[in-house]
């Protein structure tokens, strides 16, 4: 069984960084469809970067440019480095996992392994 847990979040003023990290277990995620997704508060769960088993990265518009999604292979742990935060960008940050053909970050019912969550909050 894959088991996924987020760490890394917390408050941070507006321009300022912050690096997420999702450890999983059960499995080398090396060969999974990996993800970051975040959920504001009264609006729905969205997707923010893709990382396939090839090293391919996508982002959401948004956040391109700004984040960058990661993996430590040997650590089985994914980042996801976000810099010049924007109030915006507060959420609960989850990542996700599935082992399906094809890999895209903005499908959420593709992904079979989610994480707890971890909040980031950005002050103006």
């Amino acid at each position: 069984r894959v088991r996924l847990a987020e760490s890394g979040g917390g408050p941070v003023q507006a321009g300022g960084s912050l690096r997420l990290a999702c450890t999983a277990s059960g499995a080398r995620f090396s060969s999974y469809c990996m993800a970051w997704f975040r959920q504001a508060p009264g609006k729905e769960r969205e997707g923010v970067a893709g990382l396939d088993s090839y090293g391919t990265t996508k982002y959401a518009e948004s956040v391109k440019g700004r984040f960058a999604i990661s993996a430590d292979n040997a650590r089985n742990t994914l980042y996801l480095q976000m810099n010049s935060l924007k109030p915006e960008d507060t959420a609960m940050y989850y990542c996700a996992a599935h082992a399906h053909w094809g890999c895209d970050y903005s499908r959420q019912a593709d992904f079979d392994y989610w994480g707890q969550g971890t909040q980031v909050t950005v002050s103006s």
